[in-house]
């Protein structure tokens, strides 16, 4: 049975003033999978994030989400689609000035889609699922930053996204701590059946989470496959970036 696609990028162009970031990228995110765009620290990764849900405008090129070019939407007519994408944002992004109930109850709030009863359960729900149970009124400045990343995942499942979009998710992190986040990406991914695209430069957690790996280098998918795969290529480029880390050098048995 052949895969649905659910977003296509095509020919995607974007430069910074004489910085050329992306330069026609093409890459397919199949309905369902776990997808991990690998690449060096400033190759544009989290650029190519920015253009699936609309954050960022391509300078050419079209991203197609549910037969919809996202590129050519309006502020306010991207609004449908960003409520079914959700995104964990490198740093977090909480809100300082909120408790860790509001804050996973932004969205919620802001489209005044339930009541003071279901807002309340609704949050409970998520801050367990996410293991943070009982930690509502908890400042984030009072918080760890693998609880902050938590936090802040809670908030991005609140209208029950299609689509996950994780920007860096283990940077900052201590190993273990790294690791408990790609294990919760991973259980939610077969938990929620969503699709997820995750952007790292981290091997150990692209090894953990990955159905897929697409390696983005000078503004391109250089290579796309399983992590076996990837593991096998021969392309010099590859083979330096992975020797760096060795996750993904290592067979599942050494894994």
């Amino acid at each position: 049975m052949s895969k649905k696609t659910v977003i296509s990028c095509r020919g995607l162009d974007k430069s910074f003033g004489a910085n050329v970031v992306l330069d026609g990228l093409d890459l397919d995110i199949f309905r369902g999978e776990t997808i991990v765009v690998l690449g060096h620290s400033g190759s544009g990764k989290s650029v190519l994030l920015k253009h699936i849900n609309g954050l960022v405008k391509p300078d050419s090129g079209s991203v197609i989400f549910d037969d919809v070019d996202v590129c050519s939407l309006s502020e306010t007519s991207l609004f449908p689609i960003r409520r079914r994408m959700g995104m964990l944002f490198q740093g977090g992004a909480l809100f300082d000035s909120l408790n860790v109930e509001d804050n996973v109850a932004f969205s919620i709030d802001q489209l005044g889609v339930a009541t003071a009863d279901e807002r309340a359960r609704r949050v409970a729900e998520l801050l367990e699922v996410v293991g943070l149970g009982g930690s509502q009124t908890t400042m984030p400045s009072d918080l760890s930053g693998g609880m902050r990343k938590r936090a802040a995942l809670a908030r991005s499942l609140a209208l029950d996204p299609e689509v996950m979009l994780y920007d860096e998710p283990t940077t900052g992190l201590d190993p273990v701590t790294g690791q408990q986040i790609n294990e919760l990406i991973r259980a939610l991914q077969q938990r929620l059946g969503f699709t997820s695209v995750v952007v790292t430069h981290d091997l150990s957690s692209a090894a953990f989470v990955a159905d897929r790996v697409a390696f983005l280098y000078d503004g391109r998918i250089r290579e796309i496959g399983a992590v076996e795969e990837l593991r096998r290529n021969e392309d010099p480029v590859i083979r330096e970036f992975l020797s760096g880390g060795g996750a993904l050098l290592k067979t599942e048995s050494e894994r």
